[in-house]
């Protein structure tokens, strides 16, 4: 079977890269031989994709079902593996051999036609991933891992120039308000494994368990860190309640219950991660901030 990469993939590579990201992309299908070969791997279905990854449906020598991850190195993604083998499959896809010279991943196959994202009930949906955040959330995280003081520390000293982009006095009042809930917490950053990036479509159904979590950026740190992103995916559903306020604090409040999270440090990690977004989002050019990043923020600040 011929390896083929999705011009989307492609695209996406040349957007945030430019030639390079077009020279990685062109280089996938060399790349992917040489994994299956060194690997005993057989291809097993067509290539599905992510904004950055390339993923192949294989065969091992026993017949056992994977998924070979192809993808380049970044911050984002180099200690995806460490992760991966820390949790050992709990609550997550299990990682079967690693790469970390060229962040090649071989693991556990999963049903990627069947998201978390696509159960109609929100509430149900958010109650199955709250629990499967509560068992990786449970590992301490190992040595060498990134660690969110340090990142939220580099947050901080970006604040002064992100404002200065800033036009309106609304958007920079948010930012220094923001910027204050990091500044009591950023002392005391936490020692947990987090995902970084669990959303309903980063849970997929499987075969060893209902579901399990995919896709991990992990970083040692306070759990409170892991509960934005299931608050502002899925916002159709938020703004259809008629009370986006009441509707993301059902969210916050299921989730800090079930992880047994204190309401007010959670609340600030939260709003942590709103600041997170609006300097990624300001150093990418927007000069206003993302409406639904602030209703998130001025939701859960209530209990902050």
């Amino acid at each position: 079977m011929r390896i083929t990469v999705p011009p989307a993939l492609t695209a996406s590579h040349v957007k945030y890269d430019g030639e390079a990201g077009r020279a990685w992309s062109a280089g996938l299908p060399a790349l992917a031989e040489r994994y299956l070969e060194e690997w005993e791997l057989r291809l097993d279905g067509e290539p599905g994709h992510g904004v950055v990854s390339l993923v192949l449906p294989v065969l091992r020598t026993d017949g056992t079902k994977a998924a070979l991850k192809l993808q380049p190195v970044t911050d984002e993604n180099a200690t995806e593996a460490m992760g991966l083998r820390a949790w050992d499959g709990d609550a997550s896809v299990r990682l079967l051999a690693s790469d970390p010279g060229t962040g090649t991943l071989l693991l556990e196959r999963l049903h990627a036609d069947r998201p978390l994202s696509a159960l109609p009930d929100d509430i149900e949906a958010l109650t199955i991933l709250t629990e499967l955040l509560a068992r990786l959330v449970a590992h301490p995280a190992p040595e060498g891992m990134r660690r969110l003081g340090d990142i939220a520390q580099a947050m901080l000293d970006d604040v002064d120039k992100a404002l200065t982009k800033l036009p309106r006095d609304r958007d920079r009042r948010w930012l220094r308000w923001c910027a204050d809930a990091v500044a009591e917490l950023v002392s005391e950053p936490g020692d947990r494994l987090l995902h970084w990036d669990l959303h309903y479509d980063n849970v997929l159904a499987a075969d060893r368990e209902p579901w399990l979590s995919i896709d991990p950026k992990p970083l040692a740190g306070d759990p409170g860190f892991d509960l934005a992103p299931a608050l502002w995916n899925r916002w159709d559903d938020v703004v259809a309640t008629g009370d986006v306020t009441r509707a993301v604090l059902r969210r916050f409040d299921l989730m800090v219950d079930g992880l047994g999270l204190d309401p007010q440090r959670a609340a600030g990690w939260t709003i942590g991660r709103m600041l997170q977004n609006a300097l990624w989002d300001v150093e990418d050019g927007e000069r206003e901030l993302n409406e639904i990043g602030l209703a998130v923020a001025e939701a859960v600040r209530v209990r902050s």
